[in-house]
């Protein structure tokens, strides 16, 4: 019974783990041709999905990597002011740690005995369980789990849903070595995550592990073409750096600063989504996970829902191994209600940041009445 999994992200590479665990065979196909071909990001807060690494017998050596620290908060408004600081005591309990998305992933891909992972295998298509490749190849399956991400070519095959964009427009930067090149900008940043939040307008700058901080300048309610209209040259870096600057009317100049000491590297990225409570009837045979499953929002869940599914899809496996169907279903009708609940919290969290009163909304939310 050949369990084949598209797709060496988290979700699926947390699937392989779990399946290994309990002694059960699969293999992953991933397009790129190694596991350093490309950057992975930046932080995770990895919260509900710490029970994904316990299942799968590595949430002790996932805390000696997350960062205790990246719990610390700080959220202010454009004008400089402070409304809420959180500083994470050393011993505080790992409830919401930070991880470099990297250190995760290889975490997981250490946990799998070697050959599980086929590297340069770009899935294409499926039919009468035959894989085919871009490189002409071909592979047999009883059960293919799609963790294809959010372009996933496996959820074709259930549903005609397509991501949409979601009115949000993102600008990433970064400033490397910050607590050498720029110690007053590391010192405000300070260990964690720093919200500035305006009116349709965001800055979320984050420490990550390896001394650089991640920034994103998020514009709400705008187009998808939003970066052609924007007159932001992509391809000057220091002209666009000014011209992020001009976007930001007003704003305090200590967080402008953030934006001037970026590096060169400017990376637009539009955000888009799946239908808020995706469903298809179940299928024998296919199944999706992580955002070939539910893409939401980028607000704290898409990885740690990822992680689950994966997770539970292992365990579900183990529960039927003679019956692949009866796993699925059971899967499905889990998944289906758990990241329902999350696609729509992550929905409104947008819909809050997108808001006039953005800064008082968040403060609302993370220090409730």
């Amino acid at each position: 019974m050949a369990i084949a999994i598209i797709g060496a992200g988290l979700g699926g590479l947390a699937l392989a783990r779990v399946l290994h665990v309990h002694g059960i065979d699969a293999v992953v196909y991933e397009r790129e041709p190694s596991r350093g071909a490309r950057a992975q990001g930046g932080m995770l807060d990895i919260h509900s999905g710490q029970r994904a690494l316990r299942e799968a017998g590595l949430l002790d050596r996932f805390h000696a990597v997350a960062r205790g620290a990246g719990q610390d908060m700080r959220l202010l408004e454009p004008d400089g002011t402070l409304l809420l600081q959180e500083d994470t005591p050393d011993d505080a309990p790992l409830d919401r740690p930070e991880v470099d998305r990297a250190d995760l992933r290889d975490l997981l891909l250490d946990s799998l005995p070697d050959g599980v992972v086929r590297w340069g295998r770009a899935f294409v298509s499926a039919d009468d369980g035959l894989l085919h490749f871009a490189d002409g190849g071909s592979a047999t399956y009883d059960l293919l789990v799609g963790a294809d991400g959010a372009n996933s070519r496996v959820r074709t095959l259930l549903t005609d849903a397509r991501p949409a964009h979601t009115g949000q427009n993102i600008i990433e930067v970064s400033i490397s070595d910050i607590d050498r090149t720029h110690p007053d900008l590391a010192a405000m940043v300070g260990r964690g995550n720093y919200w500035v939040l305006g009116n349709g307008v965001s800055l979320a700058a984050q420490r990550n592990g390896d001394g650089r901080v991640r920034i994103g300048l998020s514009f709400y309610n705008t187009a998808e073409d939003w970066f052609a209209a924007s007159g932001i040259p992509f391809d000057d870096p220091a002209a666009a750096r000014a011209r992020l600057i001009g976007l930001l009317p007003g704003w305090d100049p200590r967080f402008t600063a953030l934006i001037a000491a970026c590096d060169d590297a400017i990376v637009p990225r539009a955000i888009t989504a799946l239908p808020v409570g995706l469903t298809w009837p179940s299928t024998p045979g296919v199944t999706l996970l992580g955002d070939a499953a539910h893409l939401m929002p980028p607000v704290g869940q898409g990885a740690n829902m990822a992680l689950l599914d994966g997770a539970l899809l292992g365990l579900a496996l183990a529960a039927h191994p003679d019956d692949f169907a009866a796993a699925v279903h059971d899967y499905e009708d889990e998944m289906f209600a758990r990241t329902g609940a999350a696609a729509r919290m992550s929905a409104d969290m947008q819909e809050s940041l997108a808001s006039p009163d953005a800064a008082r909304n968040m403060l609302a939310f993370f220090r409730p009445a």
